[in-house]
């Protein structure tokens, strides 16, 4: 079978993906793509202004069209369809044959017909080549205006305002976002998006555009009215792209887009047409979900499931359009006859909410949430599984009442076919069938279902769930760290914090029984720093140590241990390093330079640790830290000081970081990265803690990981002075070691934390637990209390004495044959070694 594929945007990525799933074996698939790209995520368009690259934006899994033997051409538009000879022909003249072809050919922007429309610095707001056009306009522009208020309309406001323009959006309709929220949602959504510096014109009508007095473009509205602008972006809306489907004579919805049945296909039984290029019921779908729903039916139809239907689309959306938490679910109008509602509305926190219920008010038809979307997942659940409302359904909407409201629907109300991931079309017998396959984590209910992996809207409920079916077949739902503790790590800090216990004898009297283990001990130790920040050697600490943390050495397979010499920021003097070249050839020490900008030095035998540190020590080195569960490194480029795009002092932030935090204990290893610019050579997108200069300040990005499971990190604050930035990696860093499980790092942290990134943003920016002063107070003891781990070690008589071969002599073991392995130098004789 041949199957051609026109378009390779987010649906028709899909439809890839699930053929792929499905297991098509014979199949020879060619995609003709458009773009100069592969699919990307329109959705989050607007983080290409936050930092984002367009390689950060791909859905592409690296290796899947090699894995698939799927053959993706780019570049590659298609310009005609015969039908009649079952072939599609390319711009470039060529003509491929198809047994299916599916058309996955999206929308395009609507345009108004306006007199002007074509000026120069005019643009629409759709692929990767217009943001970057858009990119280079605002780098000579001082305002903007978008033409449009509706989902796309305020995306495009935040990216105006990422850009650090002026930003205004005009709207013809009286409010914004006409289709998802009513009146009265639209004055508190209208006030939250002014009350960001936005300005908001509705009700306004543009006639022409001309040349303006004081900026490039003069809008005149209908009314005589004008407004001027360097700027301007339309995103006013959009059409469906079915000019392959007319060309070829297949059937048009009145409103445009191909015609398709339940199983997707055109008029044309070989013909499927799946996305916003397609009609179904007389209705064209503008969201991603009905999208992938339609590509999941395609797929699994041309593979043999005659079954695979589409039946219809819930528009229930949940947005965050410049920071403003924005919700609308079902009939959110109330226009189902006879039905009534409730509402809340709360000016000072600029928060509206409201639901319609049926006559009897046992039903939810719909909702509309603005300012604040906590209650979503729930009333969504209710108003597609048809779940009876509570007697008082207004405690589902009113402040206070969370415990009523959740009691309302609790997991065990849901039917095994609600879907609780839309995006990856995930129901709650695939969660708990996931469960019962001994998935027992957030982070492995999305390894093998999906669910939550896209949007993350879910997680809360999917994490619901995964709790209950666990409960159901019997599975202990707890974390406490093991048998000796029936606590998490999380509450075992606190007790630790509230109750002052500083030795790991007093917490097992207290909180807990037996003698401890291997899981406990380590955690135990890790606390008692992380709160204390005492010397890990001290006698009633030692014990608890790991094996690394116990020779402040990371011990190798040989039995050796390797040496880190702290490099803030990898900056380093020629004398530094000549002295640590010197202690490696002086020892026969391995070298080699980390991705964390340090030197790593290897094969160093227990005894010849002190020695080795003393030498360090004397050429003005500490402790890197790389044995412990804390701050490793903060790697930088060269930033202002010598490149020519750098706009801020990337090696400065870096060493004052990595100085500030040294020492810093956690429930894992921390990696920071500093860039001087938006080109990011210093990768801080992919730590645990990034921050990349701009021309307004620092961006703060958080949650990344390059390790066994990537994880790109995520924009916490942007714009922040140095001064803002220290103060809010302080509240980050304290929080996580506060609340993350053992051996947890931040990305598996962030992805299990229920509310995510905008749990995290209430918490560290608006305060919303009461904490701040708190956290900054505990990470200021924290730099206060630092000591050199290696200075103290071989200082302290006692402490020295652990690091030798036999606990009665200074003597190695000779018996023992340490064979050097690649690069490792033979230590240099007395005669070779050059004077200190």
């Amino acid at each position: 079978m041949q199957i051609v594929l026109v378009g390779h945007g987010m649906v028709g990525h899909k439809f890839l993906e699930t053929l792929a799933e499905a297991g098509v074996r014979d199949a020879r698939v060619t995609v003709l793509c458009e773009e100069p790209r592969p699919a990307y995520d329109r959705v989050h368009l607007s983080s290409f202004f936050a930092g984002q690259s367009a390689a950060d934006l791909s859905l592409v899994e690296p290796g899947f069209f090699e894995r698939t033997g799927f053959e993706l051409r780019l570049g590659a538009r298609a310009v005609a369809v015969e039908r009649r000879q079952n072939t599609v022909t390319s711009a470039t003249g060529e003509v491929l044959t198809y047994d299916k072809l599916v058309l996955a050919t999206g929308s395009y922007p609507f345009v108004p017909p306006v007199p002007g429309r074509e000026r120069a610095h005019c643009h629409v707001y759709r692929t990767i080549e217009d943001l970057e056009a858009m990119k280079a306009s605002g780098a000579r522009s001082k305002s903007g205006v978008v033409v449009g208020g509706g989902l796309l309309g305020l995306e495009c406001a935040k990216a105006l305002v990422d850009m650090g323009l002026d930003t205004h959006v005009v709207e013809f309709a009286p409010r914004l976002m006409t289709v998802q929220v009513d009146d009265a949602g639209g004055r508190v959504l209208r006030e939250k998006i002014e009350t960001l510096g936005v300005h908001v014109h509705t009700g306004r009508h543009t006639v022409e555009i001309t040349d303006g007095a004081g900026a490039r473009h003069r809008m005149v509205f209908a009314d005589g009215s004008w407004l001027e602008t360097d700027m301007i972006v339309f995103s006013a809306g959009i059409r469906p792209r079915d000019e392959l489907a007319r060309q070829c004579a297949l059937a048009i919805g009145p409103r445009g887009g191909v015609v398709i049945d339940s199983h997707c296909r055109s008029s044309d039984r070989d013909v499927y047409a799946i996305g916003e290029c397609a009609s179904w019921n007389e209705q064209t779908f503008g969201l991603v979900a009905p999208g992938y729903d339609m590509a999941r039916v395609a797929a699994r139809h041309i593979a043999g499931e005659p079954d695979a239907a589409f039946v219809g689309a819930d528009l229930s959306t949940k947005l965050k359009l410049m920071g403003v938490d924005v919700a609308s679910i079902g009939d959110a109008q109330g226009r189902t006859p006879r039905s009534r509602s409730f509402s809340y509305t709360d000016e000072l926190r600029q928060i509206y909410k409201k639901i319609v219920v049926s006559a009897d008010g046992r039903q939810l038809l719909g909702a509309v949430l603005v300012g604040d979307a906590a209650e979503y997942g729930t009333l969504l659940q209710m108003a597609l599984n048809g779940i009876a409302l509570p007697a008082d359904p207004e405690f589902l909407i009113l402040p206070g009442s969370d415990g009523k409201a959740r009691a309302a629907l609790g997991a065990d109300a849901l039917p095994a076919s609600a879907q609780l991931c839309s995006c990856n079309d995930v129901s709650k017998a695939r969660v708990c069938e996931a469960v019962g396959a001994s998935a027992c984590t957030i982070g492995a209910i999305k390894s093998c279902t999906k669910a939550g992996s896209t949007c993350g809207g879910c997680v809360p409920l999917v994490t619901q769930v995964m709790k209950a079916e666990m409960a159901r077949l019997g599975m202990a739902v707890t974390n406490h760290v093991c048998e000796h503790f029936a606590y998490s790590r999380q509450e075992l800090y606190h007790l630790v914090r509230v109750g002052n216990i500083r030795s790991f004898s007093e917490l097992v009297a207290r909180h807990g029984k037996g003698l401890g283990c291997d899981v406990c001990k380590p955690v135990a130790a890790s606390i008692f720093a992380s709160c204390w920040n005492e010397f890990v050697l001290k006698p009633e600490l030692a014990g608890l140590q790991d094996s690394n943390d116990y020779y402040l050495g990371n011990i190798q397979k040989d039995g050796t241990y390797s040496v880190v010499p702290r490099m803030p920021g990898g900056e380093v003097t020629p004398d530094g390093l000549i002295a640590v070249g010197q202690v490696a050839k002086k020892y026969g020490l391995y070298t080699k330079v980390t991705g964390g900008q340090r030197v790593d030095l290897f094969g160093a035998r227990v005894e010849q640790l002190p020695l080795i540190w003393e030498e360090l020590i004397a050429a003005g080195f500490e402790s890197g830290h790389a044995y412990g569960k804390a701050l490793r490194t903060v790697k930088s480029c060269v930033g202002s000081t010598w490149c020519r795009y750098g706009v801020g002092d990337s090696v400065g932030l870096a060493v004052e970081l990595e100085n500030r935090y040294k020492g810093l204990r956690a429930p894992h290893k921390i990696k920071f990265g500093v860039s001087g610019c938006t080109r990011e050579c210093a990768e801080a997108q992919g730590k645990d803690v990034g921050a990349i200069a701009t021309d307004k300040g620092w961006n703060l990005y958080v949650c990344g990981n390059g390790g066994m499971k990537p994880r790109h990190a995520e924009l916490l604050a942007s714009d922040l002075s140095k001064d803002e930035l220290v103060r809010l990696i302080d509240r980050f860093l304290m929080f996580y070691v506060r609340t993350a499980d053992r051996l947890q790092r931040t990305s598996t942290w962030r992805e299990g934390l229920e509310g995510g990134l905008d749990y995290l943003k209430d918490v560290l920016l608006r305060d919303s637990l009461g904490i701040n002063g708190e956290l900054e107070t505990s990470m200021q003891h924290v730099v206060d209390t630092y000591q050199c781990e290696w200075k103290t070690a071989i200082t302290d008589p006692a402490v020295r004495k652990r690091f030798r071969s036999f606990v009665n002599s200074d003597r190695p073991d000779e018996r023992i044959v340490f064979v050097r392995e690649r690069g490792q130098p033979r230590p240099a004789r007395e005669d070779e070694r050059v004077p200190a």
